[in-house]
């Protein structure tokens, strides 16, 4: 039988006194650190001439404390009836991940097709595939800084049995021209952490990383979103950050570390965010507990996001909202190895 030891937070696996390639997922996860959503509803894709996200934010989120961008890409609405990708949104994808990683930035290519996946999961898996053919070839010489995530917050008809499914297929067909690419992979149930027991892994493969999103209590984090059920919507005033919130929400990552340790998987936090509806000093005391909680925990993170109703940056002003940001940022990250 193969003893196999490992410090899950530290990223330190052996097997028979040899390091094996966990190593190097663990060290890729840690250096992703701090990152922010960026590009998932700019006119960039359909039009570059009408780009608000202009190439030199990347350059200003890296002096703005973050090593990574997780770019959304929303891209079945760009393939044509043969599920080909449009050669100028393709030009697009690799300006943008040119100037990022210029900028000294990480590149997570997020797949964030989750409304059209949640409606139906066999034009989800026919597109999603033809995606990642695709794209993954068309990256399979980009610096190791570029991670590929599969695809953003299954659910709805695409079950749990149908994600876990299609989910082999996609890596499979990454693994094709991207063997070792570190590649970010969640649970369906919107990639909800009560989810994580049900996420089935291939044992070999050792360059995932594995995501979740975070935005409880969702009464408080969307309030007054007009998106969201009237029950949510109509709610303003409410209020987070008496003791017993914050224990919970402690007591959630602790669950969520757990799991990391017993299936000895890196952790990505990919979104968290509180509307701008919230009451500000709430919201501010949120996003500070939930950057604490998960940097104790070594869990790189992806605030949601750059510009907007969540946005830690004012694009019409062209500087940084002082507050999140500072919320964001503002610790030494002594937790980076």
């Amino acid at each position: 039988m193969i003893v196999r030891l490992c410090a899950a937070t530290l990223g330190l696996c052996l097997l028979h006194g040899a390091m094996v390639q966990a190593q190097d997922v663990f060290d890729s996860a840690q250096s992703l650190g701090r990152g922010i959503n960026v590009l998932g509803y700019d006119p960039l894709w359909s039009d570059p001439a009408k780009a608000r996200f202009t190439p030199e934010l990347f350059k200003v989120i890296a002096a703005g404390g973050f090593q990574t961008v997780r770019v959304n890409l929303q891209a079945f609405a760009h393939m044509d009836a043969h599920d080909r990708l449009d050669p100028q949104w393709l030009h697009s994808l690799d300006a943008v991940v040119q100037q990022a990683s210029a900028a000294g930035l990480k590149v997570i290519l997020d797949e964030h097709d989750f409304h059209p996946c949640a409606q139906n999961a066999e034009t989800c898996r026919s597109r999603l595939l033809a995606f990642w053919g695709q794209v993954a070839v068309r990256f399979r010489d980009a610096p190791g800084t570029v991670l590929f995530e599969a695809l953003n917050e299954p659910s709805g008809k695409l079950t749990v049995a149908k994600w876990n499914a299609l989910l082999a297929e996609v890596l499979a067909t990454i693994r094709q021209s991207n063997p070792q690419r570190g590649v970010i992979v969640g649970p369906a149930k919107g990639n909800y952490f009560t989810a994580l027991p049900d996420l089935q892994l291939p044992d070999t493969d050792r360059h995932l990383i594995v995501t979740l999103h975070y935005y409880n209590p969702f009464s408080f984090t969307h309030q007054g979103a007009p998106w969201t059920r009237a029950d949510i919507r109509d709610q303003h005033d409410v209020h987070w950050g008496d003791q017993a919130s914050r224990s919970k929400l402690y007591h959630e990552f602790d669950v969520i570390a757990d799991w990391a340790r017993a299936h000895d998987r890196p952790v990505l936090l990919g979104e968290f965010g509180a509307y701008e509806a919230a009451p500000t000093a709430d919201r501010l005391a949120w996003t500070i507990a939930v950057v604490n909680a998960a940097e104790k925990r070594h869990f790189a993170w992806a605030y949601w996001q750059f510009e907007g109703s969540f946005g830690a940056y004012d694009l019409a002003q062209g500087h940084w909202n002082e507050a999140i940001h500072k919320a964001l940022v503002a610790s030494d990250g002594a937790w980076k190895r």
